[in-house]
C-alpha cells in the first residue's frame, strides 16, 4: 500500500465505527485489508496498553490532586492515536514525543515512574534513550521536538540506515505533537527542512481540538491535514479514537519514511476529555454536550467491542484490568517514596561524552557547597 497514493483522500480512514463495528468501503478498502492481517495477540497486546495506559493515567491524576505531583498531563482519550501508532514502530526507529504520549513511552520502554519523577519535579533530564526504545524525553516546549525530530532523522538517512530494503536496518524517526503546536514556528520550519531534505520522519498530529482552550477552529480555518501538503508532504486523516486506522495507517506512513520516500504525516481526529494539563479548567470553555458526545466514542470500549466479536473473554479483560489496578497501586506506593536527586546530578546528562566546561562548573559547585561544612547557617 502506497502511503502517497493514500494521502489525497478528503475523508477520514475509518475501520471500527463507534460501536466497534468493522467498516470497510472503497475509499478505507486497503486499510481494512491491512487491518485484518493483524495478527490477535498483537490486537489484545494494543487493548492492553491502552487499559493500562488509561489506569495509570487516572493514578497521575489522582496524585496531582492529592499534592503529591507538581503537575499531571492527562491522556484519557486519546489512547487509540497513541498505541495503534506505537506498535507500528520497529525497534531501530526513533520517537520524539511531547508530554502526553504515557502510551507511546510506557510501551517503548519507560518506566511509569520515570514519568511520574518528571511531573514530581524529581528528575533533570528524564531518561536515557538509548535504554528506552529509542525514545527521546518528553518535550514540554510546545512543538519543538518536530525540529529534533527532523535533524535526527536527516541523520539517520546520512548514516544509510533508509532506503536500503533490509527491514532490520532501515529505519524512521516518529514525532508526536498537538493541533496548538501546528500554530508554532517550528513545526512548520521542519516541515520545510523534512520536504527540502527528504528526511525520513513521521509527523503524527493528535488534533484534539483544543489548544489549552482555543478551539482548533479559531486557530486554523484550514483543515490541518491540508497544511503539510502546501510543503510537499504527503498526508491522511484518520479516526483517531479507532486503534486500526491508527496502527495501519502507521504502518504506511513509517514504511513510506523507512524506504527513503522522505516524510509523511498523519492527522489523528481524537479528543481528550480531561484537561489540557491539572492547571487548567476545560468547564470555562467547553460544552456539556460536546464532552458527552466524544465520551461516547471512547477508544477503549470501541477496541473491547471488536475483539469481543473475535472471541475475546471476559477473562482476558478482566486481567487487563487487575493488571491496571496493580499498576496504580504500584505507582501511587512509589510516588510517596521518592526522594530528591543529588544536585550535581544536573551536570551528567547535558552532553553525550563528558564536556570539560560541565566538569568545571560541577567542581565549582562542589566547592561552594563545600564551604557551608560546618556553617550554622
Amino acid at each position: 500500500m502506497s502511503f502517497r497514493a493514500a494521502a489525497p483522500a478528503t475523508s477520514t480512514i475509518r475501520l471500527l465505527d463507534p460501536e466497534g463495528r468493522f467498516v470497510e468501503t472503497d475509499e478505507n478498502a486497503e486499510f481494512a485489508a491491512a487491518a485484518r492481517a493483524i495478527p490477535d495477540e498483537t490486537l489484545l497486546a494494543m487493548h492492553r496498553r491502552m487499559v493500562l495506559t488509561r489506569r495509570f493515567d487516572h493514578a497521575g491524576h489522582n496524585l496531582q490532586r492529592t499534592g503529591q505531583l507538581g503537575l499531571w498531563v492527562p491522556s484519557h482519550g486519546q489512547e487509540a492515536a497513541q498505541t495503534g501508532s506505537v506498535f507500528a514502530l520497529r525497534a531501530q526507529d526513533h520517537v520524539f514525543p511531547s508530554y502526553r504520549e504515557h502510551a507511546v513511552t510506557t510501551e517503548r520502554g519507560v518506566e511509569p515512574m520515570e514519568i511520574i519523577a518528571m511531573y514530581r519535579g524529581q528528575t533533570h533530564g528524564g531518561w536515557d534513550p538509548d535504554e528506552r526504545g529509542n525514545t527521546h524525553i518528553s518535550t514540554l516546549v510546545i512543538g519543538s521536538q518536530t525540529l529534533h525530530a527532523t535533524g535526527y532523522a536527516l541523520g539517520q538517512k546520512l548514516d544509510g540506515v533508509v532506503g536500503t530494503g533490509d527491514p532490520d536496518v532501515d529505519a524512521c524517526s516518529i514525532v508526536y505533537f498537538g493541533d496548538g503546536a501546528t500554530s508554532q514556528g517550528d513545526v512548520n520550519e521542519a516541515f520545510v527542512f523534512a520536504t527540502s531534505t527528504q528526511a525520513p520522519v513521521v509527523f503524527f498530529l493528535q488534533n484534539n481540538h483544543w489548544a489549552i482552550s482555543v478551539p482548533v477552529t479559531v486557530q486554523s480555518p484550514t483543515p490541518l491535514v491540508d497544511r503539510p501538503r502546501g510543503f510537499g508532504i504527503p498526508s491522511v486523516l484518520i479516526d483517531g479514537n479507532d486503534i486500526l486506522a491508527s496502527y495501519t495507517a502507521s504502518v504506511v506512513a513509517t514504511e513510506h519514511a523507512r524506504s527513503g520516500q522522505g516524510p509523511a504525516f498523519i492527522e489523528a481526529d481524537t479528543y481528550r476529555i480531561g484537561a489540557h494539563t491539572s492547571s487548567d479548567d476545560p468547564s470555562r470553555y467547553r460544552a456539556d454536550g460536546e464532552l458527552e458526545d466524544w465520551v461516547r466514542r471512547d477508544p477503549i470500549a470501541r477496541s473491547e467491542a471488536y475483539l469481543r466479536s473475535k472471541g475475546a473473554t471476559d477473562e482476558q479483560f478482566a486481567a487487563f484490568d487487575a493488571e491496571g489496578e496493580d499498576l496504580a497501586a504500584d505507582v501511587r506506593r512509589r510516588t510517596v517514596e521518592l526522594t530528591p536527586p543529588p544536585v550535581d546530578v544536573m551536570f551528567d546528562n547535558v552532553y553525550r561524552e563528558p564536556h570539560p566546561l560541565v566538569a568545571e562548573q560541577k567542581a565549582w559547585l562542589e566547592h561552594y557547597e563545600a564551604g557551608f561544612e560546618g556553617s550554622a547557617h
